[in-house]
């Protein structure tokens, strides 16, 4: 028996080490440049070899002279700080700071732009107000650009009096920098709130991406939608005066509402259960089926082919008054 322990014990460390020396060797990588990231790494690696070495023949040294660099490694990574002051790229060069009096939010930095291409585009930056006794409901949109595993999610709020508010939870890059889901992992990207009109935010991916954009109206009450927009008011405010480092797995756009959800579901009596797909964001749709965040009365292949507004999207223009309301012709609504 104390043989089987030492040996699965072994394993234990191994898997351990091999971790440690996966994420170590890309933080290197992505965090120091050229032949020093590449010497660096293949050093790091060197004494990751060594603790496994060490793991299985005995030699107690080795491993924990890896677990020694290991630890300076990981106070070189705690000693990095996320900053609001960078050169952004200028669509998320400005982040929205939400005020309330009453039932009146004001939303200062709501984005507007008007795009034609990727590259070319009008920059808009806008103040608008919104009446939280005229909220109606919220829905949310799926875009997909890696085929059908992974998209990018945008909460919507729906008013009777106003077009929709609608929240983006995106990687806050520098001019020149390139987007890698690999490099979220290693404290590269700050985090940002976009708050903006669905013509830009939709806009941008309909008419300009070209992506596979699809619509789910939500069966939260104008109550429940309500909290949920409050929730987002202050954690845009506590974002505008801290930044916050965005992460791959753990703050992105689906985990970011999932713990925002999380914070107001209890007066919802709504159980919200952790699932693989607030991951794979890709089949988020089959989860808010599961927890009855939309319709359950209709197959789920049915709301999903209903729900892909890209082709209507891109039949309209981007300036005109009624696109929120054109791009929901056909899609359910959130109750029956």
């Amino acid at each position: 028996m104390s043989r089987l322990f030492f040996v699965v014990l072994k394993l234990l460390l191994t898997l351990v080490l091999i971790g440690a020396a996966t994420w170590g060797v890309g933080l290197l990588l992505f965090r120091l440049n050229g032949t020093i990231a590449t010497i660096a790494a293949i050093g790091f690696g060197i004494a990751a070899l060594a603790g496994l070495i060490g793991i299985w023949t005995g030699a107690p040294r080795l491993p924990l002279g890896f677990a020694a660099v290991f630890i300076g490694l990981l106070s070189w990574w705690s000693g990095f700080q996320p900053s609001h002051d960078r050169d952004w790229i200028p669509e998320l060069a400005r982040l929205p700071q939400i005020s309330r009096e009453g039932d009146k939010l004001t939303v200062a930095n709501l984005r507007d732009f008007r795009w034609r291409t990727e590259a070319d585009y009008d920059q808009r930056w806008e103040t608008r107000s919104y009446d939280l006794s005229k909220i109606e409901g919220a829905d949310l949109f799926l875009s997909y650009w890696s085929g059908e595993v992974i998209a990018h999610l945008l909460l919507s709020f729906t008013f009777a009096d106003s077009p929709p508010l609608t929240f983006s939870i995106e990687v806050r890059r520098e001019k020149g920098e390139e987007w890698s889901s690999l490099a979220g992992f290693f404290r590269i990207y700050e985090m940002a709130y976009v708050a903006a009109d669905e013509r830009d935010i939709v806009g941008l991916r309909t008419h300009a991406r070209g992506e596979d954009t699809r619509l789910f109206r939500l069966a939260a009450s104008p109550q429940q939608a309500r909290d949920l927009l409050l929730a987002y008011t202050a954690d845009v405010n506590r974002l505008a005066k801290e930044p916050r480092w965005y992460n791959t797995v753990t703050t992105n756009c689906t985990t970011v509402v999932y713990h925002l959800v999380s914070t107001v579901a209890p007066s919802w009596t709504l159980a919200l259960p952790l699932d693989p797909r607030v991951l794979i964001s890709g089949y988020l749709p089959g989860y808010l089926q599961r927890i009855g965040a939309v319709r359950t009365d209709i197959p789920l292949e049915e709301l999903v082919r209903r729900g892909k507004i890209s082709e209507r999207a891109r039949t309209l223009s981007l300036d005109d008054p009624d696109f929120s309301k054109k791009i929901r012709e056909g899609v359910p609504t959130g109750r029956p």
